[in-house]
């Protein structure tokens, strides 16, 4: 495959996954009742800014310079510890997200990634964590009104 047609494959391929989740969104029955906002808000959101992305670069790849500044640089390997850190971090976030909840789930697939991208202080990246699930877990429950799990030990410790 020719650099432009890959160029142009990766533009169309963001323009339709836009379309795609822009449709979904679209389809997504409205909420009823106390809800401040829309459940079709933030997919929708994220359709229209994937939507504008991939006609600028359909418009860049189209272009007789096609995409601009991109690095020569040689294809490096898979870091295959570093892709099985951020695996098991998602595969445990899926696993255990309804048994220890949301906010301790998060915190460890933080962690896990944060030692796949190469970290070394696991209590930072744990107390970063903690910080940053619970301020979207605050986020979703609160101001957006959205379920998500405490865990099942939470009510054992009231």
């Amino acid at each position: 495959m020719s650099e432009r047609a890959g160029q142009l494959t990766v533009a169309a391929g963001v323009l339709l996954i836009g379309i795609a989740l822009a449709i979904g969104a679209w389809l997504l029955p409205e909420a009823a009742g106390y809800a401040r906002v829309s459940v079709r808000l933030f997919p929708g959101l994220i359709a229209a800014a994937l939507i504008v992305v991939g006609l600028l670069l359909l418009r860049e790849a189209a272009t007789a310079v096609g995409f601009r500044n991109l690095p020569e640089e040689p294809r490096g390997r898979l870091n295959w510890p570093a892709f099985g850190w951020v695996s098991a971090g998602v595969v445990a976030h899926m696993a255990l997200i309804a048994g220890i909840g949301f906010i301790a789930a998060s915190t460890l697939l933080y962690v896990a990634a944060g030692r796949g991208f190469g970290s070394a202080r696991p209590v930072r990246d744990a107390l970063v964590g903690i910080v940053l699930s619970a301020a979207v877990f605050v986020l979703f429950t609160q101001a957006l009104t959205l379920s998500l799990p405490w865990g099942a030990w939470i009510p054992a410790l009231w």
